[in-house]
């Protein structure tokens, strides 16, 4: 996703932001405004590597990168998500639980920000989702997906702009947004 470079002495102006591509809200490069929901869209990525146990910036079968946000939509408009979901996922998960997960990293990965759920609303459709039909092997993804501060596989964007939101804790999978913890504890 993205981070915030903050002075000590500005704490509410925001001079830099960096952010990795493929993670990175694609109406930002039109507006230079990071918001809410361009948290939304970078946690959508994050839903689609945990469902496809891929990178978000891939090689697929040419020499040309394509995105994994790109090649995951594609999937679902052409009816193949189960094409192009991790072996174990499609072993361990329940049909119903990847089609509402699906779904829901579909809407976060809007391209009109404006379209895109909340993260309340995420985190409660999340919670939804755990208790109907667990989501073990989506932790076990989790944790198998490296995170480097500001660099992933050597894609990495920095601009300035300003910032507001949320955090992903990839320790914990838990997530909070404006420190109002929504979803404490692990999944599954």
């Amino acid at each position: 996703g993205t981070s915030r470079s903050v002075m000590v002495d500005q704490t509410h102006l925001t001079t830099k932001v960096q952010g990795t591509f493929g993670y990175v809200d694609p109406e930002y490069f039109q507006s230079s405004q990071f918001t809410e929901k361009s948290d939304v869209y970078s946690f959508g990525v994050v839903l689609v590597e945990l469902l496809t146990g891929q990178k978000p910036i891939r090689a697929i079968n040419t020499d040309e990168d394509k995105s994994l946000v790109g090649y995951f939509l594609q999937a679902i408009n052409e009816n193949r998500l189960f094409e192009v979901l991790d072996a174990r996922v499609l072993k361990e998960a329940k049909k119903e639980g990847i089609m509402t997960l699906a779904t829901l990293a579909k809407r976060c990965l809007n391209l009109n920000g404006k379209m895109r759920p909340t993260m309340k609303e995420v985190a409660f459709e999340l919670g939804g989702i755990r208790t109907s039909t667990g989501a073990s092997i989506l932790q076990q993804n989790c944790e198998e997906i490296d995170f480097v501060d500001g660099d992933i596989s050597g894609h990495s964007l920095e601009t300035g702009s300003s910032s507001t939101g949320m955090s992903i804790l990839n320790s914990s999978s838990a997530f909070s947004i404006d420190a109002h913890p929504l979803l404490s504890n692990k999944w599954g």
